[in-house]
Parts: C-alpha cells; sequence; structure tokens
C-alpha cells in the first residue's frame, strides 16, 4: 500500500532517508549488509538502527528492528504513536510485522525488495484489512541511492569470492585490497578477467561505469600510462553520457604483478587490451582516452585496432599532490618489476573534475550525441 506523504514533505523525506543511508554505509563498513533506518517523532529524530545481525548473532537484528527496539527505549512506550520510520530498503515480513505492532503511523523506504519486501513486492502487509491498524507506506525515497549502496556491497563480495576462486600464479604478487581503501574518489565497482589467452593466467583488473541509457552514451577506454593506473580517471569515471572502460595494466594498480621484468613489453600489454576489448564492448564503437604517459602504447593500439575508435583525446594533467595514490599497488618493491622494466612511478595526477566535465563533452561530441 503506498500513500502520497502527508506529515512530511518530500524534502524532508529525502532528509531522513540521507541519515538512514548513513546508517547503511556503516553497516557496510562492518560486514553487514547495508541497510539502515532512522524513526522520526514530530520533525524528530528519536533513534536509528543499521543492520547488525552478523555481529549480535541474531537473525532479528535488522536495521528497522534496531531503530524500533532504541525509539521504544527513549520514548518509555512500546507503542510508537506519532512516529515514522525512514528505511533504505523495503521492510520483510519480520520488520513489517512489528512496524504494525508498534503502531506507527507512517513508514517510508527506499529501494523495494523483490525476493523478500513485504510492503507490496512480494506480499504487502500494511494492505491487510483483517489487521487492525493501519500504516501509510510510502516508497521509492533516494531509490537509486538506496539501491546503489547495496548493489556496491554485493559487487565486492562477489568480487572477493571471485577472488579466491581465481588463483594467482607462483610468479606474481596480488596487492592486497586495503592498500587501496584510504583513497579518495575511487569507489567504484571492482572487475576482473583472468581466462583470456594473451593474459596467461594473470588477472586484469577493471572499471566499468556507466552513466545514462544504453544507446545514449559514448563509450570511453580509458588508457592509463607507464607509472600510472585506472586512478588517473576517478574523476571522468561516471561522467553523465558516458560509460568508462578503465583497465589496469598487468603489473599495475589493483593487476596482478608479474615478479619478473621480462613479461612487460607494450607490445603484449597491446595484445591484452585488444583482447579484453573484445570480451567486454565487441563491435561497438570508441573513444579512446589517454594520458600523456600513455602515448606509446596507444599508438600501438591504434595500429592494432583503428576501426574500433572513433576519436582520441589526451587527458590533461590537473597537477594534484596524489603520490600516496601511485605508491599504492606497491607494498614494496617485489610488486615493482613492471615499473623496473617501463618505467617509474608517474608525477602526473590526471584531470580535474572541471577537465573531465570537458573530456566528457568531447567524447560526446565525438560520437554525435548532445552535450546539452
Amino acid at each position: 500500500m503506498t500513500t502520497e506523504p502527508t506529515s512530511l514533505s518530500q524534502s524532508d523525506d529525502a532528509h531522513w532517508m540521507a541519515l538512514a543511508l548513513a546508517e547503511a554505509r556503516v553497516a557496510a563498513e562492518a560486514g553487514e549488509v547495508p541497510v539502515g533506518a532512522v524513526l522520526v517523532k514530530d520533525g524528530q529524530l528519536i533513534a536509528t538502527g543499521r543492520n547488525t545481525p552478523v555481529a549480535q548473532h541474531d537473525p532479528s537484528a535488522h536495521a528497522e528492528i534496531n531503530a524500533l527496539r532504541a525509539g521504544a527505549a527513549a520514548l518509555g512506550n512500546y507503542r510508537l504513536d506519532g512516529c515514522e520510520l525512514f528505511v533504505t530498503l523495503e521492510p520483510c515480513a519480520m520488520c513489517a510485522g512489528a512496524m504494525l505492532h508498534s503502531r506507527l503511523a507512517r513508514v517510508v523506504f527506499g529501494a523495494a525488495d523483490p525476493k523478500t519486501g513485504a510492503a507490496s513486492s512480494v506480499l504487502d502487509l500494511f494492505a491487510e484489512p483483517r489487521l487492525n491498524h493501519r500504516t501509510q507506506v510510502q516508497g521509492g525515497v533516494l531509490a537509486e541511492d538506496c539501491s546503489a549502496v547495496l548493489q556496491a556491497f554485493f559487487q565486492q563480495r562477489r568480487s572477493v569470492a571471485r577472488e579466491q576462486a581465481e588463483p594467482l600464479r607462483d610468479d606474481a604478487l596480488r596487492t592486497p585490497v586495503e592498500r587501496f581503501a584510504a583513497l579518495s574518489d575511487y569507489a567504484f565497482a571492482p572487475h576482473y578477467v583472468q581466462d583470456l589467452p594473451s593474459l596467461q593466467g594473470w588477472r586484469l583488473h577493471y572499471v566499468d561505469e556507466q552513466r545514462g541509457e544504453d544507446g545514449k552514451v559514448a563509450c570511453c577506454l580509458c588508457l592509463h600510462g607507464l607509472g600510472e593506473w585506472g586512478y588517473f580517471f576517478r574523476h571522468l569515471i561516471g561522467s553523465p553520457g558516458l560509460r568508462t572502460l578503465v583497465p589496469d595494466l598487468i603489473g599495475f594498480g589493483k593487476s596482478d604483478k608479474p615478479k619478473r621484468e621480462t613479461a612487460h613489453r607494450l607490445e603484449w600489454h597491446r595484445d591484452v587490451l585488444v583482447e579484453w576489448l573484445d570480451r567486454v564492448q565487441p563491435g561497438r564503437p570508441l573513444v579512446l582516452v589517454h594520458s600523456a604517459a600513455a602515448a606509446g602504447l596507444a599508438s600501438l593500439l591504434l595500429a592494432a585496432a583503428a576501426d574500433r575508435f572513433v576519436a582520441v583525446l589526451v587527458a590533461p594533467d590537473g597537477r594534484e599532490r596524489i603520490k600516496d595514490a601511485w605508491r599504492a599497488p606497491y607494498p614494496d618493491r617485489g610488486y615493482e618489476a613492471a615499473l623496473r622494466a617501463l618505467g617509474p612511478i608517474a608525477s602526473s595526477s590526471g584531470p580535474t573534475a572541471a577537465q573531465a566535465l570537458t573530456l566528457a563533452r568531447l567524447a560526446r561530441d565525438a560520437m554525435g550525441y548532445s552535450t546539452s
């Protein structure tokens, strides 16, 4: 059952849902499924809650239940008359029942849950006429943001499971994910490929982010240079109207690090890129965006696959100070074979946010899409 909001404006709904999202992100950092909730009465925050079933060894410790318990304790009453609960995910049957028992006036949720949602997706307890309490329900508030937090969490889980299932060659190293945890502006879902013939069992990491509808976005291959990695394009990734494909060359960034310098030849990196493009972007035109340090590799790639690219753009250097980001992939010298073979850590920083917007516009222009 969904009704129009009554006691709070839509802007107020977004405000409270943003607080619930903050709780969800804390849950994610603790390894819990990222769901958060806040309890509000008369425009005042009464209590917050987030998922804690894992930490508490309690299957009932959903965000909503935790918020209801904290709110009842704060108000000194198990009846929560006049209260409104904001939760990032559609409540399950257990939580919906608890909400009805607590006599909430209103429930607002973000993302729908097609598997267990009990506010219309699987069933609608709030619309059950035989129950003796009516609670208003409003869904879809900040739904995209709420869904994105959940999707990123489960994508990371799948990536960890995949990493455990993807063996590391004896002659390679894999940078611990903790080395990248503190980097700002790079919270993108990781993708990996290991079964391409040219990879020979080494695992390549890449980012694949799209903002816009299929068929209406320009697709960019973003190629970092020697001594750099995909972080160079952090401000371009996620630009409106773009699909950004950002691989980390083997030996760099989050990709595997061969221990021997002999593995690193520009021609081999080119061959890997051509096979990888066949996998992730078959038969579609691309805009090649590369750093100045990637000019040599870009030339080899264009010579081998010129028909793939409709335009080539060189990304400017915004001259930000990000030395820590360039050092992150290399815990010690054992990881640095690519640097020794092809060149030292770069001093460039990648385009600024403003420069990235210009690049995005140029890429869309090259593909014939409107930039308005």
